[in-house]
């Protein structure tokens, strides 16, 4: 359960098991941020489960917000999630049947813009490493923020498809930083904390660059500033654990 204070509404995370696809139990994780004139204005949503593809769970958020708003200006989420406990089949099956169309046509899957957030654990050879990220980032057309909070290292970054991909294997397999004897290294205790398609009301970044944050606020309005309030919430308060 994550709480916000009030200028921010509330955010909390459900977890749901539905039990129809071929007989398994799809167990979905709910994150709802109820924005402070809720029920007014409708809630931000986001929907992951390690049964579905990332397409399935961008449908059924999408086809929860369509719901959402029918329940205008009224508490939805109860409403909400008994939907989707009687509706993911349909969901999903309708998913499987448009993703079947975007494969034939084309490469369909591969336009739009993309997102990446990666957290570092560290980096030793710091001002090597931050020339690094910059280069491969101006080289690759990205923008975003490479972005220093105490001891978390946050890489947000915007573009193709493509070049995000191209981006993540460069990052994995090239000797970026130099362990304790000094020696060169590869970066090994990356996570990829979200990769996903950028949506229309995150704002696009205009250039990459290098930011230094002094408290979790700062680092928060950041997120905020550029429409990913919820990316913040879902990925960067459990870092500070």
């Amino acid at each position: 359960f994550l709480y916000f204070p009030e200028t921010h509404g509330i955010s909390f995370r459900i977890q749901i098991s539905v039990n129809e696809l071929l007989d398994t139990d799809v167990l979905l994780k709910l994150l709802f941020h109820l924005p402070v004139n809720y029920p007014s204005t409708l809630p931000d949503i986001s929907v992951n489960s390690d049964q579905l593809t990332r397409a399935q769970c961008m449908d059924v958020k999408d086809k929860l917000l369509e719901q959402a708003k029918k329940h205008l200006s009224e508490p939805m989420v109860h409403d909400l999630i008994l939907w989707v406990q009687q509706h993911l089949k349909d969901v999903i099956k309708q998913s499987a049947a448009v993703c079947n169309e975007k494969t034939t046509s084309s490469k369909g899957t591969e336009d739009g813009i993309w997102m990446l957030l990666l957290h570092l654990d560290h980096m030793r050879a710091k001002a090597k490493y931050v020339k690094t990220v910059e280069k491969w980032a101006s080289n690759l057309r990205l923008t975003g923020r490479l972005m220093f909070m105490g001891k978390i290292i946050l890489i947000l970054l915007q573009g193709d498809r493509s070049s995000i991909k191209e981006y993540l294997i460069l990052q994995k397999t090239s000797k970026v930083d130099v362990d304790s004897s000094g020696k060169k290294c590869k970066e090994k205790m990356m996570s990829v904390l979200c990769e996903t398609e950028v949506q229309s009301q995150h704002k696009r970044f205009q250039t990459f660059e290098i930011k230094e944050y002094s408290t979790l606020e700062e680092l928060q309005k950041e997120f905020e500033t550029a429409g990913l309030t919820t990316l913040f919430s879902e990925f960067v308060p459990p870092l500070f654990k």
